[in-house]
C-alpha cells in the first residue's frame, strides 16, 4: 500500500489521526469505525445503480419538458372576405372581361392623379406605393409575439430531439416524435399568421398589375410613350422582353418594387427600434 499513497498523504493522515504508529510501521486507529464507513459507502452505491436502472431512461431528459402554448390562430370574416376577392381578381390574368373591368376603373383614377406624368415614373410611383401598403400591412396584421412563440415551441422540440439523439435515447425519441405530431398544427398556425397580410396585399396589388398589363398590352399608352432606355440593352420598347421571357414594363416593376420594399422595410425596422429604445428609457 506505500506505493498507492505519497509522502504528504501519509502526513495527513497522521496527522488527523486516522493512523497511528504501531511497533515497526502503522495501524487503522479505529479499524471498525473505518470497516463500517466503507460498508455505508458500498450499500450506498449499489442502491443508486439499482434506482438507475430501474428509472425510465427517457424520465430525466423529459422531466422538465414542456412545449408552451400558443392560441389558436383564426380569421376574421374581413380577412376572408378580402382573400375571396383577391382569388376572384387573380382570374383576371386568364380572363379578359376581369382584367378589363378592373383596368377600366382603375385607368380614371390613375389618370385623374398621374395623366401627364410619363409611363416609367408611373410605374416607379405605383411600386413605392406597393412598398409602402405593404411594409404597413405585415406590420399591422402579423402578430409577431405570437409568431415567435410558434417558433419558440419548434425550436423547444428540435432541442430535445438533439439532446435525445446525443444520449441514444430511442424511448424519448419516440414520445418527441409523439409530441412532434400533436404539434403538426403549427405549420398551418404560423400560415394563417402570415397569409393574412398576404390577402391584403394580393387585393391591392393584383389591381395594379392588371393595369399595366392592360395598358401596356391593351394598346392604351401614349404615342410617345414606346419604351425606356436600359444600361446595356439600350432602348427597349415596353413588350420587349428584356430578361428572358419577361418583358421590360414587368421587369422594370419589379426592379422598383424590390428596390423600394427595401429601403421601406430598412426604415420600418429603425423606425420600430428607435420608438422601443425610446420607450426602454
Amino acid at each position: 500500500m506505500s506505493d498507492e499513497l505519497t509522502s504528504g498523504e501519509w502526513g495527513r493522515l497522521l496527522d488527523t489521526g486516522v493512523l497511528v504508529g504501531s511497533g515497526g510501521g502503522f495501524a487503522l486507529a479505529e479499524p471498525e469505525q473505518v470497516r463500517d464507513r466503507l460498508a455505508d459507502h458500498d450499500a450506498v452505491e449499489e442502491a443508486t445503480r439499482e434506482d438507475t436502472d430501474r428509472q425510465d431512461p427517457d424520465e430525466s431528459l423529459l422531466a422538465d419538458f414542456e412545449l408552451p402554448e400558443v392560441e389558436p390562430v383564426s380569421w376574421s370574416v374581413y380577412d376572408k372576405t378580402a382573400g375571396g376577392f383577391a382569388l376572384l381578381l387573380f382570374t383576371g390574368y386568364w380572363s379578359t372581361d376581369i382584367r378589363d373591368a378592373v383596368a377600366s376603373m382603375e385607368n380614371t383614377a390613375v389618370d385623374s392623379l398621374l395623366g401627364s406624368v410619363p409611363f416609367y415614373l408611373v410605374i416607379l410611383i405605383l411600386a413605392i406605393a406597393t412598398g409602402l401598403y405593404s411594409t404597413a400591412l405585415r406590420l399591422s396584421l402579423v402578430d409577431q409575439n405570437k409568431l415567435q412563440q410558434y417558433r419558440d415551441r419548434m425550436q423547444t422540440l428540435r432541442d430535445y430531439r438533439q439532446r435525445a439523439k446525443e444520449r441514444g435515447d430511442d424511448q424519448a425519441l419516440e414520445r418527441l416524435q409523439e409530441k412532434q405530431r400533436e404539434a403538426a398544427s403549427d405549420q398551418l398556425g404560423m400560415m394563417k399568421l402570415q397569409f393574412r397580410s398576404t390577402a391584403w396585399i394580393m387585393l391591392l396589388t393584383i389591381p395594379i398589375f392588371l393595369w399595366l398589363r392592360w395598358k401596356v398590352r391593351g394598346g392604351h399608352l401614349g404615342t410617345d410613350e414606346t419604351g425606356l432606355v436600359v444600361p446595356l440593352a439600350g432602348e427597349v420598347s415596353w413588350q420587349q422582353a428584356l430578361v428572358g421571357p419577361m418583358a421590360t414594363w414587368i421587369v422594370w416593376y419589379f426592379a422598383c418594387a424590390t428596390a423600394s420594399r427595401q429601403v421601406i422595410r430598412k426604415l420600418a425596422e429603425w423606425w420600430t427600434e428607435r420608438r422601443r429604445n425610446s420607450a426602454g428609457q
